[in-house]
């Protein structure tokens, strides 16, 4: 099964081939090393990671369903360009998992425990790495994963596997821009942690909507 984190953070040799070519080239795609626009062969990719065509074809086919490019007919995989709305719609959707985990949980003390083992760790670490924006990201990305599947629902579970390399994507471009203040992120994320602590869903709801917006309003996407 693919990693609920990120796909390129749990690539086992054991793995089918096809499976660690996309998550390879969904790496290369999220962290910007591979730029939007450029066009992706069949022959690239499977020479780039030493696969014949059929793991090559697969791969980019799981790279679709990703959302990371858009299948050309008889020319490859074009690497899609993250949109105003695409941002706008993935936030929203990233927005309500987290408020609806946080309802969920706010009156069992035991998943209120359990969330905010997890994110005391994470925030320590983002805490550290305020100076190293890719480590960040990394952080960042898992702080809301955590909340988000803390409810333990199976088709949370299935929307961001399917999300997750998306989302990341736009977390990666927020905090690797020049205007990205990871220390302002770090403090808001201590927010909502608090929030949580507090069982104070309402006061949740409104952070994460502003820590959402403020976060991604500073990078440049396509109209």
């Amino acid at each position: 099964m693919e990693s609920l984190e990120l796909p390129w953070l749990d690539t086992p040799e054991s793995r089918p081939l096809a499976e660690r070519i996309a998550a390879s080239v969904a790496q290369q795609i999220a962290e910007g090393d591979i730029e939007p626009g450029e066009l992706l062969t069949e022959v690239e990719v499977a020479a780039r990671h030493g696969a014949s065509r059929t793991p090559a074809r697969e791969a980019m086919l799981k790279l679709e369903r990703w959302g990371l490019v858009r299948l050309v007919p008889k020319k490859g995989a074009l690497v899609t360009s993250p949109t105003a709305r695409e941002r706008r719609e993935l936030l929203s959707v990233r927005s309500m998992l987290e408020s609806h985990a946080v309802t969920r949980i706010a009156e069992s003390e035991p998943q209120r425990a359990a969330l905010l083992a997890e994110l005391a760790p994470l925030l320590e670490a983002q805490r550290e790495a305020v100076g190293r924006p890719a480590e960040f990201a990394l952080l960042d990305h898992s702080f809301h994963l955590r909340i988000a599947l803390r409810d333990e629902n199976r088709v949370v579970e299935e929307i961001l596997r399917s999300l997750s390399p998306r989302l990341f994507r736009l977390t990666h471009l927020a905090v690797t821009a020049p205007a990205a203040d990871l220390a302002a992120l770090h403090r808001e994320h201590a927010e909502l942690a608090e929030a949580v602590r507090r069982r104070d869903v309402a006061r949740f709801r409104t952070l994460i909507d502003r820590h959402l917006v403020a976060g991604h309003e500073h990078y440049e996407v396509m109209p």
